[in-house]
Protein backbone atom coordinates (compact mmCIF):
# COMPACT_ATOMS: atom_id res chain seq x y z
CA UNK A 1 0.00 0.00 0.00
CA UNK A 2 0.88 3.60 -1.14
CA UNK A 3 0.84 6.11 2.04
CA UNK A 4 0.48 9.73 1.93
CA UNK A 5 2.64 12.38 2.91
CA UNK A 6 0.46 12.65 6.10
CA UNK A 7 0.28 8.73 7.36
CA UNK A 8 2.39 10.04 10.07
CA UNK A 9 -0.41 12.35 11.23
CA UNK A 10 -2.73 10.04 10.96
CA UNK A 11 -0.90 7.09 13.17
CA UNK A 12 -0.17 9.60 15.72
CA UNK A 13 -4.08 10.65 16.33
CA UNK A 14 -4.90 6.83 16.38
CA UNK A 15 -6.74 6.72 13.30
CA UNK A 16 -7.94 3.16 12.34
CA UNK A 17 -6.46 2.55 9.13
CA UNK A 18 -7.57 0.52 5.85
CA UNK A 19 -6.57 0.13 2.29
CA UNK A 20 -8.35 2.80 -0.19
CA UNK A 21 -7.85 3.34 -3.69
CA UNK A 22 -4.27 1.83 -3.52
CA UNK A 23 -3.40 3.77 -0.21
CA UNK A 24 -3.25 3.43 3.38
CA UNK A 25 -5.88 5.68 4.76
CA UNK A 26 -7.76 6.85 7.60
CA UNK A 27 -11.30 5.42 7.75
CA UNK A 28 -11.62 7.05 11.50
CA UNK A 29 -10.22 8.67 14.29
CA UNK A 30 -13.09 9.28 16.87
CA UNK A 31 -15.55 7.81 15.24
CA UNK A 32 -17.99 8.02 11.86
CA UNK A 33 -20.80 9.60 13.48
CA UNK A 34 -19.04 11.77 15.42
CA UNK A 35 -17.03 13.28 12.50
CA UNK A 36 -19.83 13.16 10.01
CA UNK A 37 -21.74 15.77 12.56
CA UNK A 38 -18.75 17.45 12.45
CA UNK A 39 -18.52 18.67 9.27
CA UNK A 40 -22.67 18.77 9.06
CA UNK A 41 -22.34 21.17 12.12
CA UNK A 42 -19.12 22.85 12.48
CA UNK A 43 -15.75 21.85 10.36
CA UNK A 44 -13.25 18.82 10.00
CA UNK A 45 -10.69 18.25 7.44
CA UNK A 46 -9.96 15.23 5.06
CA UNK A 47 -6.45 14.07 4.14
CA UNK A 48 -6.86 13.51 0.10
CA UNK A 49 -3.45 13.65 -0.87
CA UNK A 50 -4.39 10.21 -2.65
CA UNK A 51 -6.15 11.83 -5.72
CA UNK A 52 -4.40 12.23 -9.04
CA UNK A 53 -3.75 15.49 -10.37
CA UNK A 54 -2.71 16.45 -13.85
CA UNK A 55 -1.41 19.24 -16.17
CA UNK A 56 -3.54 19.14 -19.51
CA UNK A 57 -1.75 22.08 -21.74
CA UNK A 58 -0.76 23.39 -25.24
CA UNK A 59 -3.15 24.85 -28.46
CA UNK A 60 -5.44 21.91 -28.71
CA UNK A 61 -5.63 21.11 -25.32
CA UNK A 62 -9.30 22.43 -25.55
CA UNK A 63 -10.49 20.43 -28.83
CA UNK A 64 -8.83 17.35 -27.42
CA UNK A 65 -10.36 18.03 -23.95
CA UNK A 66 -14.21 17.90 -25.26
CA UNK A 67 -13.70 14.72 -26.95
CA UNK A 68 -12.33 13.11 -23.57
CA UNK A 69 -14.39 14.62 -21.37
CA UNK A 70 -18.64 14.29 -21.12
CA UNK A 71 -19.04 18.00 -19.57
CA UNK A 72 -18.56 21.03 -22.47
CA UNK A 73 -14.98 22.40 -22.15
CA UNK A 74 -14.43 25.49 -24.02
CA UNK A 75 -17.29 27.71 -22.21
CA UNK A 76 -15.60 26.62 -18.86
CA UNK A 77 -14.19 30.12 -17.89
CA UNK A 78 -10.94 31.10 -16.33
CA UNK A 79 -10.73 30.07 -12.55
CA UNK A 80 -14.19 27.83 -12.97
CA UNK A 81 -14.24 24.22 -12.32
CA UNK A 82 -16.65 21.32 -14.26
CA UNK A 83 -17.63 17.84 -13.45
CA UNK A 84 -17.74 15.61 -16.11
CA UNK A 85 -16.63 12.07 -16.89
CA UNK A 86 -14.23 10.23 -19.35
CA UNK A 87 -16.18 7.58 -20.86
CA UNK A 88 -14.78 4.64 -23.11
CA UNK A 89 -16.67 3.68 -26.53
CA UNK A 90 -19.35 1.90 -25.01
CA UNK A 91 -20.43 4.58 -23.18
CA UNK A 92 -18.72 3.04 -19.88
CA UNK A 93 -17.44 5.23 -17.09
CA UNK A 94 -13.43 5.27 -16.82
CA UNK A 95 -13.27 7.55 -14.35
CA UNK A 96 -15.52 11.04 -13.23
CA UNK A 97 -12.98 14.05 -12.88
CA UNK A 98 -13.19 17.71 -12.04
CA UNK A 99 -11.66 19.80 -14.56
CA UNK A 100 -9.95 23.19 -13.80
CA UNK A 101 -9.28 25.81 -16.09
CA UNK A 102 -6.31 27.86 -15.67
CA UNK A 103 -5.49 29.46 -18.48
CA UNK A 104 -6.65 29.29 -22.50
CA UNK A 105 -5.25 26.90 -22.90
CA UNK A 106 -4.28 25.30 -19.72
CA UNK A 107 -5.74 22.82 -17.37
CA UNK A 108 -5.57 21.13 -13.98
CA UNK A 109 -7.64 17.40 -14.10
CA UNK A 110 -8.04 15.68 -10.76
CA UNK A 111 -8.90 12.29 -10.63
CA UNK A 112 -9.68 8.93 -8.05
CA UNK A 113 -6.14 7.31 -6.74
CA UNK A 114 -7.73 3.90 -7.85
CA UNK A 115 -7.82 5.04 -11.51
CA UNK A 116 -5.18 7.66 -11.29
CA UNK A 117 -2.28 5.34 -13.78
CA UNK A 118 -5.44 4.04 -16.16
CA UNK A 119 -6.61 7.71 -16.38
CA UNK A 120 -3.16 8.87 -17.78
CA UNK A 121 -2.47 5.93 -19.87
CA UNK A 122 -6.02 6.43 -21.96
CA UNK A 123 -5.82 10.24 -21.89
CA UNK A 124 -2.47 10.30 -23.07
CA UNK A 125 -3.49 7.86 -25.97
CA UNK A 126 -6.51 10.03 -26.89
CA UNK A 127 -3.43 13.32 -27.24
CA UNK A 128 -2.91 15.19 -30.33
CA UNK A 129 0.65 15.60 -30.86
CA UNK A 130 0.35 19.31 -29.55
CA UNK A 131 -1.75 18.46 -26.64
CA UNK A 132 0.89 17.65 -23.68
CA UNK A 133 0.00 15.58 -19.93
CA UNK A 134 2.10 15.75 -17.00
CA UNK A 135 1.20 13.65 -14.20
CA UNK A 136 1.96 16.22 -10.78
CA UNK A 137 0.57 13.86 -8.50
CA UNK A 138 3.16 12.86 -6.62
CA UNK A 139 4.39 16.59 -5.84
CA UNK A 140 1.33 17.62 -5.14
CA UNK A 141 -0.58 17.24 -1.54
CA UNK A 142 -4.92 18.40 -1.03
CA UNK A 143 -6.30 18.77 2.01
CA UNK A 144 -10.35 19.22 1.83
CA UNK A 145 -11.42 21.92 4.24
CA UNK A 146 -15.56 21.28 5.18
CA UNK A 147 -18.34 22.40 7.24
CA UNK A 148 -20.52 26.08 7.85
CA UNK A 149 -17.42 27.15 9.99
CA UNK A 150 -14.16 26.13 6.95
CA UNK A 151 -14.40 30.05 5.64
CA UNK A 152 -13.93 31.54 9.44
CA UNK A 153 -10.92 29.29 9.82
CA UNK A 154 -9.05 29.53 6.99
CA UNK A 155 -9.80 33.27 6.96
CA UNK A 156 -7.56 32.82 9.65
CA UNK A 157 -4.58 31.16 7.79
CA UNK A 158 -4.66 31.80 4.29
CA UNK A 159 -3.45 35.27 3.09
CA UNK A 160 -6.38 36.14 0.40
CA UNK A 161 -10.48 36.27 1.72
CA UNK A 162 -12.13 33.63 -0.16
CA UNK A 163 -15.84 35.48 0.95
CA UNK A 164 -16.17 36.32 -2.88
CA UNK A 165 -15.15 32.63 -4.40
CA UNK A 166 -18.03 31.40 -6.05
CA UNK A 167 -19.27 27.23 -6.00
CA UNK A 168 -17.27 25.24 -8.84
CA UNK A 169 -14.93 28.30 -9.21
CA UNK A 170 -11.63 28.39 -7.68
CA UNK A 171 -8.66 30.80 -7.06
CA UNK A 172 -5.02 31.10 -6.22
CA UNK A 173 -4.13 31.64 -2.31
CA UNK A 174 -0.96 31.79 -0.13
CA UNK A 175 -0.11 29.87 2.88
CA UNK A 176 3.21 30.42 4.44
CA UNK A 177 4.13 33.00 1.87
CA UNK A 178 4.02 29.56 -0.86
CA UNK A 179 1.03 29.68 -3.34
CA UNK A 180 -1.68 27.22 -3.50
CA UNK A 181 -4.71 26.91 -4.78
CA UNK A 182 -8.32 27.25 -3.65
CA UNK A 183 -11.43 25.38 -5.18
CA UNK A 184 -15.18 25.38 -3.85
CA UNK A 185 -16.92 22.32 -5.20
CA UNK A 186 -17.43 20.10 -2.15
CA UNK A 187 -18.43 16.85 -1.83
CA UNK A 188 -20.09 16.82 1.45
CA UNK A 189 -23.33 18.99 1.00
CA UNK A 190 -21.56 21.74 2.99
CA UNK A 191 -19.44 25.08 2.71
CA UNK A 192 -16.40 23.49 2.06
CA UNK A 193 -12.91 24.07 0.21
CA UNK A 194 -10.25 22.40 -1.28
CA UNK A 195 -6.75 23.50 -0.77
CA UNK A 196 -3.84 22.14 -3.37
CA UNK A 197 0.03 22.76 -2.36
CA UNK A 198 3.18 20.81 -2.19
CA UNK A 199 3.75 18.06 -0.47
CA UNK A 200 6.55 20.35 1.65
CA UNK A 201 4.27 21.95 3.72
CA UNK A 202 1.05 20.07 3.79
CA UNK A 203 1.91 18.76 7.16
CA UNK A 204 2.16 22.60 8.35
CA UNK A 205 -1.22 23.21 7.28
CA UNK A 206 -2.65 20.12 8.89
CA UNK A 207 -1.29 21.32 12.13
CA UNK A 208 -2.27 24.86 11.69
CA UNK A 209 -6.22 23.42 11.21
CA UNK A 210 -5.79 20.87 14.01
CA UNK A 211 -4.44 24.11 16.60
CA UNK A 212 -7.60 26.09 15.26
CA UNK A 213 -10.13 22.67 16.30
CA UNK A 214 -10.79 21.40 13.02
CA UNK A 215 -11.27 17.85 13.58
CA UNK A 216 -9.70 15.13 11.32
CA UNK A 217 -12.25 13.07 9.21
CA UNK A 218 -11.47 9.77 8.22
CA UNK A 219 -13.08 8.07 4.73
CA UNK A 220 -15.96 6.79 6.38
CA UNK A 221 -17.56 10.01 7.34
CA UNK A 222 -16.33 10.90 3.74
CA UNK A 223 -18.99 8.32 3.00
CA UNK A 224 -21.91 8.80 4.54
CA UNK A 225 -21.65 12.50 3.99
CA UNK A 226 -21.61 12.00 0.06
CA UNK A 227 -24.19 9.35 0.73
CA UNK A 228 -26.78 11.55 1.85
CA UNK A 229 -26.04 14.12 -1.03
CA UNK A 230 -27.17 11.07 -3.63
CA UNK A 231 -23.01 11.69 -5.08
CA UNK A 232 -22.07 8.82 -6.82
CA UNK A 233 -18.65 7.25 -6.00
CA UNK A 234 -16.23 5.73 -8.71
CA UNK A 235 -16.37 1.98 -8.43
CA UNK A 236 -19.59 1.79 -6.86
CA UNK A 237 -22.19 3.98 -8.80
CA UNK A 238 -20.16 4.23 -11.72
CA UNK A 239 -17.77 2.03 -13.91
CA UNK A 240 -16.75 1.21 -16.70
CA UNK A 241 -19.53 -1.47 -17.60
CA UNK A 242 -22.21 0.79 -16.61
CA UNK A 243 -23.77 2.87 -19.33
CA UNK A 244 -23.08 7.13 -18.24
CA UNK A 245 -26.73 7.86 -19.35
CA UNK A 246 -27.79 5.18 -16.40
CA UNK A 247 -26.09 7.36 -13.64
CA UNK A 248 -28.80 9.95 -14.03
CA UNK A 249 -25.76 13.11 -13.63
CA UNK A 250 -26.82 14.54 -16.55
CA UNK A 251 -24.88 17.80 -15.49
CA UNK A 252 -21.86 15.62 -16.72
CA UNK A 253 -22.97 15.76 -20.25
CA UNK A 254 -22.95 18.53 -22.16
CA UNK A 255 -24.67 19.03 -26.24
CA UNK A 256 -21.57 17.39 -27.81
CA UNK A 257 -20.12 14.42 -29.32
CA UNK A 258 -17.25 12.96 -27.18
CA UNK A 259 -16.00 9.37 -26.68
CA UNK A 260 -18.78 6.93 -25.60
CA UNK A 261 -21.86 9.86 -26.57
CA UNK A 262 -23.02 7.81 -29.30
CA UNK A 263 -23.61 4.79 -26.78
CA UNK A 264 -24.84 7.39 -24.26
CA UNK A 265 -27.24 8.87 -25.90
CA UNK A 266 -29.08 4.98 -27.50
CA UNK A 267 -32.14 4.94 -25.78
CA UNK A 268 -31.81 1.11 -25.43
CA UNK A 269 -28.86 1.93 -23.19
CA UNK A 270 -31.22 3.08 -20.56
CA UNK A 271 -33.15 -0.02 -19.44
CA UNK A 272 -32.00 0.78 -15.80
CA UNK A 273 -31.43 3.72 -13.81
CA UNK A 274 -29.69 4.91 -10.69
CA UNK A 275 -31.91 6.08 -7.81
CA UNK A 276 -31.69 6.70 -4.08
CA UNK A 277 -33.73 4.01 -1.17
CA UNK A 278 -34.88 5.37 2.18
CA UNK A 279 -34.93 1.87 4.52
CA UNK A 280 -37.15 0.95 7.35
CA UNK A 281 -35.03 1.65 10.65
CA UNK A 282 -31.47 1.97 10.88
CA UNK A 283 -30.47 -1.17 9.63
CA UNK A 284 -27.89 -0.94 6.47
CA UNK A 285 -27.73 -2.10 3.13
CA UNK A 286 -24.15 -3.01 1.72
CA UNK A 287 -22.83 -2.59 -2.06
CA UNK A 288 -23.90 -6.04 -3.79
CA UNK A 289 -27.31 -6.44 -1.88
CA UNK A 290 -29.78 -7.56 -3.82
CA UNK A 291 -32.76 -5.39 -4.86
CA UNK A 292 -36.36 -7.55 -5.02
CA UNK A 293 -39.51 -6.28 -6.04
CA UNK A 294 -42.28 -7.32 -3.64
CA UNK A 295 -42.93 -10.88 -5.39
CA UNK A 296 -39.06 -11.98 -4.61
CA UNK A 297 -37.93 -11.17 -7.99
CA UNK A 298 -34.49 -9.93 -8.20
CA UNK A 299 -34.62 -6.84 -10.22
CA UNK A 300 -31.00 -4.91 -9.43
CA UNK A 301 -28.44 -4.64 -6.66
CA UNK A 302 -27.10 -1.76 -3.93
CA UNK A 303 -24.23 0.23 -5.11
CA UNK A 304 -23.66 1.91 -2.21
CA UNK A 305 -25.84 2.08 1.36
CA UNK A 306 -25.22 3.10 5.20
CA UNK A 307 -27.13 4.42 8.01
CA UNK A 308 -27.13 8.16 7.72
CA UNK A 309 -26.99 10.19 10.94
CA UNK A 310 -28.23 13.62 9.40
CA UNK A 311 -31.17 11.67 8.83
CA UNK A 312 -31.67 9.14 11.22
CA UNK A 313 -32.40 6.15 8.86
CA UNK A 314 -30.57 4.60 6.65
CA UNK A 315 -30.48 5.05 2.90
CA UNK A 316 -29.02 3.12 -0.52
CA UNK A 317 -28.31 3.51 -3.67
CA UNK A 318 -29.15 1.26 -6.43
CA UNK A 319 -29.79 0.72 -10.09
CA UNK A 320 -33.43 -0.72 -10.66
CA UNK A 321 -35.45 -1.13 -14.27
CA UNK A 322 -36.91 2.39 -15.05
CA UNK A 323 -40.66 0.90 -14.20
CA UNK A 324 -39.06 0.61 -10.53
CA UNK A 325 -37.53 3.95 -10.74
CA UNK A 326 -40.56 6.41 -9.26
CA UNK A 327 -40.39 8.05 -6.02
CA UNK A 328 -42.49 6.01 -3.55
CA UNK A 329 -41.90 2.75 -5.33
CA UNK A 330 -41.52 0.03 -3.48
CA UNK A 331 -38.89 -2.59 -2.75
CA UNK A 332 -37.42 -5.15 -0.66
CA UNK A 333 -32.93 -5.53 -0.07
CA UNK A 334 -31.80 -8.26 0.74
CA UNK A 335 -28.83 -8.51 2.95
CA UNK A 336 -26.89 -11.14 4.88
CA UNK A 337 -28.82 -10.99 7.74
CA UNK A 338 -31.98 -10.44 6.61
CA UNK A 339 -34.80 -8.13 4.35
CA UNK A 340 -35.59 -4.54 4.73
CA UNK A 341 -38.49 -2.84 3.02
CA UNK A 342 -37.15 0.34 1.40
CA UNK A 343 -39.07 3.13 -0.50
CA UNK A 344 -37.81 5.36 -3.73
CA UNK A 345 -36.24 8.82 -2.44
CA UNK A 346 -35.89 11.72 -4.55
CA UNK A 347 -32.36 12.96 -3.92
CA UNK A 348 -30.70 14.45 -2.10
CA UNK A 349 -31.95 12.58 0.53
CA UNK A 350 -30.52 15.79 3.00
CA UNK A 351 -31.50 19.09 1.58
CA UNK A 352 -29.89 20.83 4.16
CA UNK A 353 -26.83 21.55 2.89
CA UNK A 354 -24.90 24.77 3.27
CA UNK A 355 -22.72 23.80 0.65
CA UNK A 356 -24.40 26.24 -2.39
CA UNK A 357 -25.15 28.84 0.29
CA UNK A 358 -23.74 32.19 0.27
CA UNK A 359 -20.07 32.31 2.11
CA UNK A 360 -20.83 35.86 3.44
CA UNK A 361 -23.43 34.03 5.91
CA UNK A 362 -20.78 32.27 7.67
CA UNK A 363 -18.15 35.04 8.32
Amino acid sequence: MKKTVLYDKHIALSAKMSAFGGYEMPIQYEGIIKEHQAIRKSVGMFDTCHMGEFIICGETAVSDLEKIVSSPVSSIKQGQCKYGFICNENGGVIDDQILYRQGETDFMMVVNASTEQKDFQWISEHLSGTTEIINISDTTAKLDVQGPLSLRVLHKILKEPLVDLPYYYFKNNFFQDEKIIVSRTGYTGELGYELYCSTDIVQSLWDELLNLGVAPCGLGARDTLRLEMGFPLYGHELDDTINAAESGFNKAFGEKDFIGSKKIKESNNHENRLVGFMLDGRRSARHGDAILDLKGKGIGKVTSGSFCPSLNTACALGYVPQEYSNEGAQVIIRTERNEITANVSALPFYKGGTGRKKPSDFI
